[in-house]
């Protein structure tokens, strides 16, 4: 074989387990492999998994924070008029070269994989047209996939649509929209119908900015469910944010659910930035925003999580972390049982993969040797800790190194180093 890691623990709470990998794939996974390989990796007590997976980013305005001012209130709408100054003023070259700054921060933290918005409400589709040179460019080290996204609105903005239409001729993958951002609830649905259409004409995903807002009343998601289960497009259309959701009262919630389920919607929410931008006009009790992530989950609907923003107009901070996002999420859901911190594990790999419909995603022979090495234990270490990335291997080539993470001490009668792991129960 070409490559075998040793010992390693899995997210599915396996421990021991040889992966061995040959021509860019996993061809094995057991405990005490016997093969000989040209390269070994001892993996002992280390967690092994598949790639981080954002299933939800805005590429085309990475790392353009102050541009062409910073967002003063921190609000949703203010970023939204930001990125319209800023568009004018967006060049290919630069564009391109604050994704490819981006996709080099991500490779680092074990992030291989980017579902990534890009606005063509601007005629000259540049962003559309650096996003695709930036996709060829990444190809050998990470999945972009492209979502038409009418930032400005599908109707409320003139041209839009034709727009849409020539992005996705152009090579551009997946149906988006923000229904919640059109002038009338009636245009908002009207949209959800027709880029439905498109999609099903297409034979393309779906992916809706949907109810981004703290209004109890926008209720786009019903007309999405509506029209995917209307059109046949169950596990191909998703709802992303859907932060009206934490707003709505609890006995429509409970017909809503059901709906998506039974349609087969899934569901994105984007803790960090979905705390950050709602509940700004609450005094207190102020909202935290983010969607009803435990419900969803527990009615059988596909999460995921997602990062969103990277400095930008909407979030000044962020890096590609994918386990940030899911930290982020275990608080401000409430996630805190050891099974629940798995789930939002789950959200950042293999839901979000699900998703994206990524193909050979997975720890299984025949998957796809994409892998990431993590100082921890298992999700819930890895979680805690937002645990450093020992390794990242792309096709069964490591692809970026972090040494590990430990500190020197000085401390009379007590250990020279410590590191950040720690096993519950271990001191009784």
């Amino acid at each position: 074989m070409d490559l075998v890691l040793r010992h390693a623990n899995l997210p599915d709470g396996r421990t021991g387990i040889d992966i061995g990998i040959e021509g860019g794939r996993i061809v094995a996974v057991e405990p005490r492999l016997a093969a000989e390989a040209r390269q070994e990796i001892d993996a002992t007590g280390r967690l092994v998994t598949p790639p981080f997976v954002d299933p939800h980013f805005h590429m085309d305005a990475t790392l353009s924070l102050g541009l062409p001012r910073m967002n003063r209130s921190g609000t949703l709408l203010e970023g939204i008029a930001l990125w319209g100054e800023l568009k004018p003023q967006l060049t290919q070259g630069a564009v391109i070269a604050r994704a490819l700054a981006y996709c080099d921060m991500a490779v680092a933290q074990g992030l291989l994989a980017v579902r990534s918005h890009v606005d063509v409400c601007d005629d000259r589709l540049l962003a559309v047209e650096a996003l695709l040179e930036v996709k060829r460019q990444v190809a050998p080290y990470l999945d972009l996939q492209l979502v038409a996204f009418p930032q400005d609105g599908l109707y409320r903005s003139a041209t839009a649509e034709r727009n849409l239409l020539r992005a996705l001729d152009l090579g551009v993958e997946v149906v988006g929209g923000i229904p919640h951002f059109e002038r009338t609830m009636a245009d908002g649905a009207a949209s959800v119908r027709r880029l439905c259409e498109i999609a099903a004409e297409r034979g393309l995903l779906v992916d809706l900015h949907c109810d981004e807002s703290d209004d109890p009343l926008s209720r786009h998601i019903e007309t999405l469910a509506a029209e995917t289960h209307r059109l046949g497009l169950g596990g191909r259309v998703t709802g992303s944010h859907l932060t009206s959701m934490h707003s709505m009262d609890n006995y429509y919630v409970s017909k809503l659910i059901p709906l998506m389920r039974e349609a087969g919607v899934a569901a994105i929410a984007n803790p960090l930035i979905n705390i950050t931008l709602q509940g700004r006009h609450d005094t207190y009790p102020k909202r935290r925003g983010m969607t009803r992530v435990p419900e969803l989950m527990q009615a059988g609907i596909t999460v995921a999580l997602g990062q969103d923003c990277a400095m930008d107009p909407w979030y000044s901070m962020g890096s590609g972390d994918m386990l940030e996002v899911a930290h982020m999420a275990v608080h401000v859901g409430q996630m805190t049982a050891l099974d629940a911190i798995g789930q939002c594990f789950a959200a950042v790999t293999t839901n979000a993969a699900k998703i994206m419909h990524l193909d050979g995603y997975g720890l299984a022979p025949g998957c796809r040797a994409d892998l990431v090495m993590l100082q921890a234990a298992d999700p819930f270490e890895a979680v805690r800790l937002r645990a450093t990335r020992l390794l990242v291997l792309r096709a069964g080539r490591v692809i970026a190194r972090t040494p590990e993470r430990r500190a020197i001490l000085d401390l009379p009668g007590r250990p020279a180093a410590v590191v950040p792991t720690f096993t519950p129960g271990s001191i009784a």
